[in-house]
């Protein structure tokens, strides 16, 4: 068993203590990606930004998943509309500094790049167990699951935008790859 925000215990399989692990995972992931990214120029220092809001943001909805909606009390920090509306804005503008994407692409770059995929992965996994969540309780957190879609999203520009800064090429997915001939 394991204590709640509030006093009340759950199973630590729960699929809340679930979900709000993943989130845990998810901000160390993020902070990974933030160490690679330490003394590096632009962008990485506007990105390594907003990786440090997300922390605190992720750090909030764990908190909200930590606490049954009658134990929730007002003026607690939360993630909202805004924090939403904030990632797509990040979103555009980091787009904007990319060339178009036009076939899928594998995870890799650089240090950062790479890590900030992992991150990616990560957010997908939170998503997809809140999905669950929602589906097998009324938890009271409406922007909770758009915020991780916008999140994961996020994290995918900003890996191409660190990889594509630094002069690195994204892995093109090939179809039609054949496996190499020699070691």
């Amino acid at each position: 068993m394991t204590g709640l925000v509030g006093g009340g215990r759950t199973k630590k399989s729960a699929l809340r203590i679930e979900t709000y692990g993943t989130l845990d995972e998810l901000s160390s992931a993020i902070g990974v990606a933030r160490a690679e990214l330490r003394g590096a120029q632009q962008p990485a220092a506007a990105v390594d930004a907003w990786l440090a809001w997300t922390q605190d943001r992720l750090f909030d909805l764990g908190s909200e998943l930590a606490t049954l909606p009658k134990d929730r009390r007002e003026g607690r920090p939360s993630v909202g509309d805004a924090e939403v509306k904030a990632l797509e804005h990040a979103i555009d503008a980091a787009v904007m500094e990319l060339p178009p994407l036009t076939q899928f692409i594998h995870p890799g770059g650089t240090p950062a790049g790479a890590q900030l995929h992992v991150a990616r992965t990560v957010c997908r996994r939170a998503e997809r167990l809140l999905v669950a969540l929602l589906d097998s309780e009324e938890i009271g957190l409406p922007h909770a699951l758009p915020y991780l879609n916008r999140l994961s999203d996020a994290l995918f520009v900003w890996a191409r935008r660190i990889n594509h800064a630094a002069g690195i090429p994204e892995h093109i997915w090939n179809p039609a790859g054949k496996p190499p001939e020699n070691l």
